[in-house]
């Protein structure tokens, strides 16, 4: 049941009007124990509540930001809306952040709560605010010991929702005098280029994309849906389109264990959607071929012929009599099967946060899966648009959503504008006076264009062009994307800003070794024209992962962590 987010006044607002209409109903999901747990709409409620009132009996008041730490949980779900209900501004951080990184964050969102849910989650943030300026209150699911906390006020997430009961009518009051315009959560870029900014985002810019959201996905049918969230809530694209957007249509939530247990949740959970970053549907898309090479036989050669027929109807290409009755065999054969690997009852994958290879969204469409792909940035809610189910061009990210102004400047750069866009960056009027002009145009950064029917097509980062000696503008996301595509490389990172020509580092795929990755390499330079080429590559043993900080917690590389921690050998490849 959709909520109509162009007049609600408030995210707490949206949530407390749609319990009172789907009270029973399962809201928040998660397994504990081998089984599946439901909260439903009046329980969560009862909850939030609680929480909102407890937080305020222990002195918050309304603009006070409240740093939130934990894996994607029913608890994170009820903490961001306790915090909102309260009058409070929800500041997530990533579960992978350092100490350094948690203190970065309190500091420049002044914070004067912290809610964590694990024990090493909070041994993290205790060092990170015995630093701090003004050391927060903590709030924890799992509480620490006397000896590992002395001297900070550390109070049970129980004991909170305990000082709460009776509070429920002053809370749904706090509610009712919350604005569209007042600040919902400060989210914390994940820093691909340096430290994070705090991007500033109202009630009504998150409202503001359910609105598009819903028109866009209205085709597929907005009643009794159910989300497999994946992604961390801490960013931005999963905050709207996997919590607040599901709140707006009356969806159910199901949060997954993890990425080893996504198959046997998608099984479990039947979703009918699902939002990830390509990087996951890339992965998904190696391991199926990789199976399939495994096993060989009539079970691979079935599917490839499922995977060339319907790539030949994805480019238009017309089918033969008997390639149109094999394809529908294929049906039965192949593309069911898939289906039921995603729970069967998949209306459609989203991807966003990075741009989705052609031949990755193919791969899936072709198998008769759904895929749309977005775009979007934290500055703005963060969806700006999206491949509508009806029409969709996978080579592009889709038209505006509702509501929302796009331009394309001289130079190239997308420009945005609407009320999804952010306030600005939290403590920082020079950052914000430069990504939004006087006209309030928010300036991406992105390079593009727009075809005859309004749909953008991203051709590269503006601030990640790379330009070489002889002055030629190269995409590194291009030359990167066609690398990890091959089997043998499962990550890479190309270089030659000021340099002649472009290097690669190079992380193989299991089981594969260097000489596998030249041949890759090989294969991927002919496909390139000469400034593209990679000239010389180096094969690293240490993949780019979140723990070692060379990827974001959305699974983009950071470059300048990689281009420092391998600068010897970048250079030493050009000698």
């Amino acid at each position: 049941m959709s909520a109509d987010c162009a007049t609600i006044a408030s995210i707490p607002a949206l949530f407390l009007d749609q319990t009172r209409r789907l009270g029973p109903r399962p809201l928040l999901g998660a397994k504990t124990g081998g089984n599946w747990q439901w909260l439903s709409w009046t329980q969560t409620e009862e909850h939030v509540l609680r929480l909102a009132g407890g937080l305020a009996r222990l002195g918050l008041t309304a603009g006070d930001r409240v740093m939130l730490v934990s894996e994607n949980r029913p608890e994170w779900a009820i903490a961001d809306l306790g915090i909102m209900m309260a009058g409070g501004i929800t500041v997530p951080a990533y579960v992978t952040n350092t100490v350094s990184d948690h203190l970065h964050v309190l500091e420049n969102a002044q914070a004067r709560f912290v809610i964590a849910s694990t024990l090493e989650l909070t041994q993290r943030l205790l060092q990170a605010a015995a630093r701090a300026s003004t050391p927060p209150t903590l709030i924890c699911l799992e509480m620490p010991s006397l000896s590992q906390a002395p001297g900070f006020d550390v109070v049970a997430w129980d004991q909170v929702l305990t000082m709460g009961v009776g509070t429920e009518d002053d809370m749904r009051a706090r509610a009712a005098q919350l604005q569209r315009g007042d600040v919902a959560c400060v989210i914390h870029t994940s820093g691909t280029g340096g430290a994070p900014r705090g991007v500033t985002l109202s009630h009504g810019a998150l409202l503001a994309d359910c609105v598009g959201a819903q028109a866009l996905l209205a085709p597929l049918g907005l009643d009794d849906n159910v989300f497999l969230s994946f992604l961390p809530l801490s960013h931005s694209y999963e905050h709207t389109v996997g919590l607040i957007f599901p709140l707006s249509i009356g969806a159910s939530i199901a949060y997954a264990e993890g990425l080893d247990q996504l198959a046997a949740n998608m099984a479990e959970i039947q979703p009918t959607i699902m939002t990830a970053v390509p990087r996951l549907y890339e992965t998904m898309r190696g391991r199926i071929l990789g199976a399939l090479r495994r096993q060989g036989g009539i079970k691979e050669k079935l599917f490839m012929t499922a995977l060339g027929l319907g790539t030949r109807q994805l480019r238009g290409q017309p089918l033969s009599p008997w390639q149109r009755l094999v394809n529908l065999t294929l049906d039965i054969l192949v593309r069911r099967k898939v289906s039921a690997r995603f729970g069967g009852r998949l209306k459609a994958l989203v991807s966003g946060g990075a741009p989705l290879a052609f031949e990755v969204g193919s791969f899936f469409a072709a198998l008769g899966i759904r895929i749309l792909q977005g775009y979007g940035q934290t500055e703005a809610g963060p969806a700006i648009s999206c491949s509508p189910p009806g029409k969709i061009k996978l080579d592009t990210v889709g038209p505006p959503l509702a509501g929302i102004s796009v331009r394309i400047a001289e130079d190239g750069e997308i420009l945005v504008k609407g009320e999804v866009l952010m306030q600005g960056y939290w403590r920082d009027p020079n950052a914000t006076a430069q990504a939004i002009d006087a006209e309030g145009w928010l300036h991406t950064g992105d390079i593009g264009e727009m075809d005859q029917d309004g749909y953008i097509r991203i051709t590269d980062r503006k601030r990640d062009i790379i330009v070489n000696s002889g002055g030629d503008n190269i995409s590194p996301q291009r030359v990167e994307s066609l690398l990890t595509l091959q089997p043998e490389i499962a990550q890479a990172m190309v270089h030659g800003d000021q340099r002649p020509h472009l290097v690669a580092l190079v992380v193989a795929a299991e089981d594969c070794g260097a000489a596998d990755v030249a041949r890759a390499v090989e294969r991927v330079n002919n496909q390139l024209s000469t400034i593209e080429k990679i000239r010389r590559h180096q094969v690293v043993a240490e993949p780019f992962t979140t723990d070692n900080l060379m990827l974001t917690p959305t699974m983009k590389i950071r470059r300048h962590v990689i281009r420092q921690r391998y600068g010897e050998v970048l250079e030493g490849m050009y000698r």
